[in-house]
């Protein structure tokens, strides 16, 4: 698989190589406080040692999936791979240094739109989706939950193998603990904003569990405009 870094509208050459520095610190502090070699961590993430070996030298910049595969092996959320701890308590982001990720063919961009000075409970992305694009993504933690709603274009959601169609301004909340994937059959660019939740297993890995006894939400939430 090709790794790649590419710079969206606004973002400037230095943000993305800002991404692969902070990956590939955060990759090496996380394997190594867990003892783990890098092919032991390979073999648990199914990502290549030489693959895991070039992210942590900050050569290669991974896709999305990559990194997903990489933090489900470490058990930690997403955010804690991209979060820069040297960032400070109030932080402006700018579109310019915006930490941007893609798929393998670039088809799917997300950013970011939460700082980085700790791993959040809530995380919240900008989605972009190619025209006549796919992005599937793999069942995310035990308990994570997606909450997204469509800026422009038209959204096929597709959630444990049940489709939902949604337009302008409408909104879908479903776990994200089970297969889903992101859908543009149309002819215009898809953006979309998501904000990502965790479940107990992830807030209790970070001290911060919810009360016990909270109802859990149905599988999907459709909202219409």
């Amino acid at each position: 698989m090709n790794l790649r870094t590419d710079y969206p509208a606004g973002a400037t050459p230095e943000a993305s190589v800002g991404v692969t520095r902070v990956v590939g610190e955060n990759l090496r502090r996380l394997r190594t406080k867990r003892g783990l070699s890098l092919e032991r961590l390979g073999r648990a993430s199914g990502v290549s040692r030489a693959m895991l070996g070039q992210v942590e030298l900050g050569r290669s910049t991974p896709t999305i999936n990559v990194l997903w595969k990489i933090a489900r092996a470490l058990a930690v959320p997403f955010s804690a791979l991209i979060s820069d701890p040297s960032d400070a308590q109030s932080t402006v982001l700018r579109a310019g240094n915006a930490k941007v990720l893609t798929s393998q063919d670039g088809s799917f961009k997300s950013r970011a739109l939460f700082p980085f000075d700790t791993a959040p409970v809530v995380e919240f992305y900008e989605l972009a989706l190619a025209p006549e694009s796919v992005e599937r993504a793999d069942p995310h933690a035990p308990g994570t939950k997606e909450h997204l709603v469509v800026a422009d274009g038209t959204l096929a959601m597709v959630v444990a193998g049940k489709r939902h169609e949604l337009g302008r301004g409408d909104a879908i909340l479903f776990d994200a603990d089970v297969p889903h994937e992101y859908r543009n059959e149309g002819s215009e660019p898809l953006r979309m904003y998501l904000v990502m939740t965790y479940g107990d297993a992830g807030l209790r890995r970070r001290g911060n569990a919810p009360p016990k006894g909270l109802p859990r939400r149905p599988k999907s939430i459709i909202v219409d405009t």
